[in-house]
């Protein structure tokens, strides 16, 4: 077999990955893998030899596109995972081709991510200034970034230089968080050596939220027994529900009290573009730092996070180091991105970016997000409209919470089903739900980021839901019988 030249490939590519998309929405959302296809991936040889470019694409065609995580779906519902946009997808091939380092330099990659980042920046309406800002593989990376830097003020403010002494000889760095804050907080919080005990989790109201009295309280007792309060992590749409803290109060009591607030806007920062919802938000540019996830409500090819901060010098000053064989005398001001961050080789991210919004526009993506609010504003009334579903919580974003509530079952038989329920549907390959606890309570959360999804989707979900239940608590009747 002879090999395709790289132009010829390249096409026969193209019609691959533009028949697999076309051919998403016709198919199971998710489904097993074959035990002898999962086979054969994990256990394939180290090759001696090299395979050609026609034999790869074949393989790819054949072993790895038929076995997707399904999130291209408009049906997929599961964690917070969207489709890729189009334009990201062919922006992607050109930046492989590129395949710079955007580390810096005076290259297309590096000025394109400056462009990029104030387009993020605008489109959440967080105040910008150039170097106040930087791509990272996703808001988990980002938090680190952020919280790095309010470590250092933090450090900075009773004379203590962080990055020449480490943390000895601090009181303790006090951060608050929320029992809904994502565990990217508290991954960054013991990466930076704070400790997840120093991370101490504020009370929520009812819906979820970061209850700002017991904020106070809780930063009074820590100045009190000698300990640092330096910074309040906030939440621009929790994965469980999609709650958004009031950020008004949170920020007064930051500025009285000389902490950083930190406002986790993977998923929900986008969500300020749709009018109907945009007073949710008000308060999010008044944060120290955003992080956020163009590779979700944006459609960006993952991966794709960026870390927004008030303070560009702050974040230089936390990170830049310069040895001479990188010294770049035509820099400029700014300096290379790799000042700002952990990571010096870094990929060509921006590109992508740039396409999924230059493509859509702003009018195109505050569209595609009112889509998916409205959508899933009709899910919950479609569920608190069953006698047999439970809505679990306000459908302020995308997200929406609930469970399965057939008569008959004890809260512990309930919390049984609603745990097997997400497998279930998925299994089904109609459908693709993921679940999570509320209150001790397993539940059900649909998250709709799929800007092709219809409400004819919402309804196939909640007859697959239907039936799954149906299907499970005929076996768990059957097992009492036989018990």
């Amino acid at each position: 077999m002879s090999e395709l030249p790289f132009r010829e490939a390249a096409r026969a590519t193209a019609d691959l990955v533009a028949d697999y998309l076309a051919a998403v929405p016709q198919g199971p959302v998710w489904q097993p893998m074959d035990p002898a296809a999962r086979a054969r991936l994990l256990d394939a040889p180290l090759p001696r030899t090299g395979r050609p470019l026609e034999e790869l694409l074949a393989a790819v065609a054949t072993e790895v596109m038929p076995a997707p995580m399904g999130n291209g779906h408009p049906r997929f519902f599961g964690w917070v995972n969207s489709a890729p946009a189009p334009a990201g997808v062919l922006a992607a091939l050109a930046a492989a081709a590129m395949n710079p380092s955007s580390a810096g330099g005076d290259h297309a990659d590096v000025h394109l991510e400056r462009a990029v980042v104030r387009w993020t920046a605008e489109l959440v309406g967080f105040p910008h200034t150039p170097g106040a800002g930087l791509l990272t593989s996703g808001t988990s990376m980002a938090t680190i970034v952020c919280l790095a830097a309010a470590r250092g003020r933090a450090a900075a403010r009773i004379g203590h230089d962080v990055r020449a002494e480490g943390l000895s000889g601090l009181p303790p760095l006090v951060g608050y968080v929320s029992g809904e804050t994502h565990s990217c907080v508290r991954k960054a919080a013991e990466l930076l050596g704070l400790g997840s005990r120093q991370l101490r989790v504020v009370a929520s109201d009812a819906e979820g939220r970061l209850d700002v009295t017991a904020l106070r309280t809780a930063v009074a007792e820590d100045r009190a027994a000698g300990r640092l309060p330096f910074l309040v992590a906030a939440s621009c749409g929790t994965v469980n529900t999609g709650a958004v803290d009031r950020f008004e109060p949170i920020a007064d009591l930051c500025a009285e009290q000389d902490l950083w607030l930190h406002i986790d806007g993977a998923y929900g920062a986008f969500g300020v573009l749709d009018p109907a919802i945009a007073h949710r938000f008000a308060g999010m540019d008044r944060a120290d730092s955003l992080a956020l996830d163009p590779h979700k409500w944006l459609g960006v090819p993952v991966d794709c996070g960026c870390a927004l901060v008030r303070d560009a010098g702050q974040l230089r000053e936390t990170f830049s180091l310069v040895p001479s064989y990188l010294r770049d005398e035509e820099a400029g001001g700014l300096g290379w991105f790799s000042e700002y961050g952990t990571e010096q080789t870094r990929p060509f991210r921006s590109l992508k970016v740039w396409a999924t919004i230059a493509h859509r526009g702003r009018d195109g993506l505050a569209a595609d997000i009112a889509h998916c609010t409205r959508l899933a504003r009709r899910l919950g009334e479609l569920i608190e409209a069953d006698p047999g579903l439970e809505l679990l919580a306000p459908v302020e974003t995308s997200i929406v919470a609930f469970r399965a509530r057939p008569a008959g079952l004890s809260p512990s038989g309930l919390n049984a089903l609603n745990q097997a329920l997400p497998l279930a549907v998925q299994r089904g390959g109609r459908a693709f739900v993921t679940g999570t606890v509320l209150g001790g309570r397993e539940a059900l959360r649909a998250c709709l980021l799929n800007a092709t999804t219809t409400e004819a989707d919402l309804a196939v979900l909640l007859d697959e839901v239907r039936t799954a239940v149906g299907e499970l608590t005929g076996q768990q009747l059957s097992d009492s019988a036989t018990s």
